[in-house]
């Protein structure tokens, strides 16, 4: 039953949280560097009885982490086994945040519900102090500069790739950045690798592939199903010990009826069998040629009279034969029984 209260309890403060005003509230945000454990302080200024304390991350009002003195505590599935009430203090509402990630840069709001004197909010801006600020040249704003690609890729439509950096980068390197240019010349973060403690930590935020880090601090993006939204920039910046290097590669998906990857590869492919097929017959042929007149040339050696051996029992003369014709002809006498016919007319 006090399950079902807690739950109840927290999705009543989820739905009412957003329109929530405020009595007295901290003008400028404090800035918090964005590193593992680090903390938010939300310390109220004045003695009282703590009703609740909630943190929420603006603009739009995303709930983050409840704590009510009766209930306990409760968290947004994304920060949950994440953050932690310190409780230094009976109007101490500070959290402390690990396992951090890039997603969690950004405006913070601390709101403690106090009696009598009403609730107290406190703004705290978490930032990556690692990079450099960006200046603010809203007023004349710089031309946007040429992206040149050091390497180019071309994907078919609906097909499987793999962007990676193969940029070789000298000194230690302790983080890669993995972007893509937006339509709007901007660099949206969609992967990162770090060094944390000696172990190494990934941070996945595409929507359209998967993020992949190696221990050698190589990161790849491996897309599915390539969409023709996928095409465009990609940058790997890998921060070492002896500055900053990036890599650029731009990928072009083909239209649908346009150039087909798969198809032109299965042509290559084919044509090559073709060859290689065609090469092996006539292989085969020129040696069964061979094979065939060496056979009839040996066959041809065995028939000639000077390599035929003698046969004692056959008439033929013992000397061998020559084309010249023999100079003396023995003649022999022929013996036959003929009738006189001649000599029978004569006697009539």
């Amino acid at each position: 039953m006090g399950a079902v209260q807690k739950d109840r309890w927290y999705f009543v403060v989820l739905v009412f949280l957003p329109f929530l005003k405020v009595a007295v509230q901290q003008k400028e945000a404090v800035t918090v560097r964005l590193e593992e454990g680090m903390v938010l302080d939300c310390l109220c200024p004045w003695a009282g009885n703590l009703s609740m304390v909630s943190w929420t991350k603006i603009p739009k009002k995303n709930p983050v982490a409840v704590f009510h003195p009766e209930y306990g505590v409760a968290f947004s599935h994304h920060y949950r086994e994440r953050i932690e009430f310190l409780r230094t203090t009976p109007m101490d509402g500070s959290i402390s945040m690990r396992n951090v990630t890039h997603r969690d840069i950004g405006l913070y709001q601390c709101s403690v519900q106090t009696f009598p004197q009403g609730p107290w909010t406190k703004n705290i801006q978490v930032e990556d102090l690692d990079e450099p600020p960006q200046q603010d040249n809203s007023t004349n704003p710089p031309p946007p500069e040429e992206t040149v690609a050091d390497t180019g890729l071309v994907a078919e439509q609906s097909s499987n790739l793999t962007i990676g950096c193969s940029h070789r980068h000298n000194g230690t390197v302790y983080q890669v950045i993995l972007e893509k240019m937006l339509n709007d010349q901007r660099w949206n973060i969609i992967g990162v690798c770090k060094k944390v403690e000696g172990g190494l930590v990934g941070e996945d935020y595409s929507d359209r592939g998967r993020v992949n880090c190696t221990d050698s601090l190589d990161i790849s993006l491996q897309l599915t199903d390539v969409e023709q939204e996928d095409s465009g920039f990609y940058r790997c910046t890998f921060n070492t010990d002896v500055g900053v290097q990036t890599t650029t590669v731009q990928l072009t998906v083909a239209a649908p009826g346009g150039f087909s990857l798969t198809l032109y590869m299965m042509y290559i492919y084919i044509g090559a069998g073709a060859a290689g097929l065609a090469l092996l017959v006539a292989i085969l042929i020129v040696a069964m040629r061979h094979r065939k007149k060496t056979r009839r040339e040996e066959y041809r050696v065995k028939l000639h009279p000077s390599k035929r051996q003698p046969n004692l029992y056959e008439n033929i003369p013992m000397h061998p034969k020559t084309g010249k014709k023999s100079r003396q002809i023995k003649t022999y006498p022929v013996y036959a029984n003929l009738r006189a016919v001649r000599s029978l007319q004569t006697t009539r």
